[in-house]
């Protein structure tokens, strides 16, 4: 439940230096104004009798302050990037590295190596200086200049580390994982009696991260996958039988899925996490494609990663080195599937599979991510600036917003299956509500 307290963000002080941007605070004299203190953001903006009552409770507006905590000219800046790779990071680093040095006028400012293990000397992997010359043309390659891992990092050492190298702001460039790391190491300094503002800049490929509408790397991950569908589409229509099956990013939430499948138009079946299916009996997945390619000759499949796995069997033992339990491959699990089925009917199935989930995390951001990407940085600096800590970019409502850490990582955002955008896969794809008896 939302309340005025849980969506208070953290600060480690009063803000008393001006702010050296030179902005205004009049309305309407056409020059940028800094944003008010007070400013905020309603957490809704639908209201009906099923929606909880929270009218009283806003977000804090990101931007610019007119007074700001840290004096520009002894402070020194980290950032850090963890977890898989996304479009964007580039991106990312290169308008915090642009908004510190030149509007803020910051000039130290350490790239952090291989994600939280580069917080550990134990390591041996000594930072970046991140310099506008260092920076000035990353953002045209996918990746990230720093680098990145999965996993832990000893917190005492981290925070001795920064505090050492004399950081103020560290900036945590990630999905959940990386902000419960984020908010772990803020518990840490303030243990220490260390004033650290920690803030976090979301990114997920798979769009999964509450109170943020839209995660930087999203809209090119579609882009990539529409243009992967497409060549899917043309295989299983070149083939007597043919069946493509695409597997796509989204390990809990199937938002690329959805989102790819609306813009190519030629997906005839998506199969998220959200929503179970079978794939034997009357109206499963097998059934209903032995119907499509009776009627149309060709099929295509797109499947989430994390989607169908109440299919597979699963050991909670095995994880990854963010403790996530390690997923079965659902692509390969179908392809298989779909053979034997075929076979045992004595029915032509030509199947090819396509599996490009490093292919589209790992290319450049395309123009709309870039833009996000921009802004995300920029909101960072001014938060950070300010002394706000344990705080994280939001994008709700296409307004930027300050989200406590714990309030993001206390609950996944995942697509509704009553949602816009599942009604819409439905009406491009055909298929019906329910795959099955399952999802009833």
């Amino acid at each position: 439940m939302l309340t005025p307290e849980n969506v208070k963000v953290k600060s480690l002080g009063e803000c008393l230096i001006p702010s050296p941007m030179g902005l205004s605070t009049v309305l309407g004299d056409g020059v940028v104004n800094y944003v008010p203190d007070d400013a905020c953001m309603p957490v809704m903006v639908e209201l009906s009798s099923d929606v909880p009552d929270v009218e009283s409770v806003y977000f804090e507006k990101a931007g610019p302050r007119e007074h700001i905590h840290f004096d520009p000219a002894h402070t020194s800046a980290a950032i850090v990037t963890c977890g898989g790779l996304c479009p964007g990071l580039n991106n990312v680093i290169r308008s915090l590295v642009f908004q510190l040095y030149y509007h803020y006028g910051v000039k130290s400012i350490l790239g952090i190596r291989f994600g939280y293990r580069g917080l550990d000397p134990d390591n041996g992997v000594a930072p970046i200086d991140l310099t506008p010359e260092f920076v000035e043309d990353i953002h045209k390659d996918g990746g990230t200049v720093l680098g990145s891992s999965r996993g832990p990092v000893d917190l005492g050492k981290a925070v001795d580390y920064l505090r050492d190298s004399g950081v103020n702001i560290l900036f945590c460039i990630g999905g959940d994982g990386t902000q419960r790391g984020a908010q772990a190491l803020s518990e840490e300094a303030h243990r220490q009696g260390y004033p650290l503002s920690v803030i976090g800049i979301p990114k997920t490929i798979d769009n999964d991260i509450k109170y943020v509408n839209q995660t930087f790397g999203y809209y090119t991950a579609i882009d990539q996958a529409r243009a992967v569908i497409d060549c899917a589409h043309n295989e299983a229509r070149s083939a007597p039988g043919g069946i493509a099956v695409v597997k796509l990013m989204g390990r809990d939430a199937g938002f690329i899925a959805a989102g790819a499948t609306v813009a190519s138009q030629d997906v005839n079946f998506t199969l998220v996490p959200e929503l179970a299916f079978d794939l034997d009996g009357p109206g499963g997945l097998l059934e209903l494609l032995k119907k499509r390619i009776a009627a149309r000759g060709h099929a295509v499949v797109v499947v989430a990663e994390g989607a169908g796995q109440h299919l597979l069997p699963k050991d909670e033992e095995k994880r990854d080195a963010s403790g996530n339990v390690l997923l079965a491959d659902v692509g390969v699990f179908l392809v298989d599937k779909i053979k034997a089925y075929f076979k045992d009917q004595n029915a032509l199935a030509t199947v090819k599979y396509i599996d490009p989930s490093y292919i589209l995390r790992s290319i450049p951001a395309n123009c709309e991510d870039a833009l996000l990407c921009d802004q995300m940085a920029r909101n960072a600096a001014h938060a950070g600036m300010s002394g706000r800590t344990e705080m994280l970019i939001g994008f709700r409502y296409d307004v930027f917003i300050h989200v406590p850490i714990p309030l993001v990582t206390s609950q996944k955002k995942y697509m509704s299956i009553e949602s816009d955008l599942w009604r819409s896969v439905l009406a491009a794809t055909g298929q019906p509500v329910h795959i099955g008896s399952s999802g009833n």
